[in-house]
């Protein structure tokens, strides 16, 4: 059984026993969090909300709070003397799915 959930303004396909990174959710280490927009649950029968699935959630439990890797903004016009160097690291929430409701 698979859902697609939605969460921090993107979708994820996620099944029981899968890990992924979302968006930073306000939760602790070793927390369950539930998530209720669920567009759509597949399995034997496929049930696709307009635009939510009535009923359906799933759990999940959160396995980490952290950030990724840095990135660098690098701001450049030539020939202007303009330079601009920037770094950026995302928080995002570790997660386990434990669970899919339908």
């Amino acid at each position: 059984m698979y859902a697609v959930i939605k969460t921090g303004g993107k979708q994820y396909k996620v099944a029981q026993g899968d890990k992924l990174r979302v968006e930073k959710l306000t939760a602790n280490v070793g927390d369950t969090v539930t998530f209720n927009e669920v567009l759509l649950v597949g399995g034997e029968a496929i049930k696709i909300g307009a635009p939510l699935v009535a009923g359906a959630k799933v759990e999940a439990k959160v396995v980490a709070q952290d950030r990724e890797k840095k990135i660098i903004v690098f701001k450049f016009r030539r020939r202007k003397n303009y330079r601009r160097k920037n770094g950026h690291r995302q928080p995002f929430t570790a997660l386990e799915i434990t669970g899919i409701t339908a």
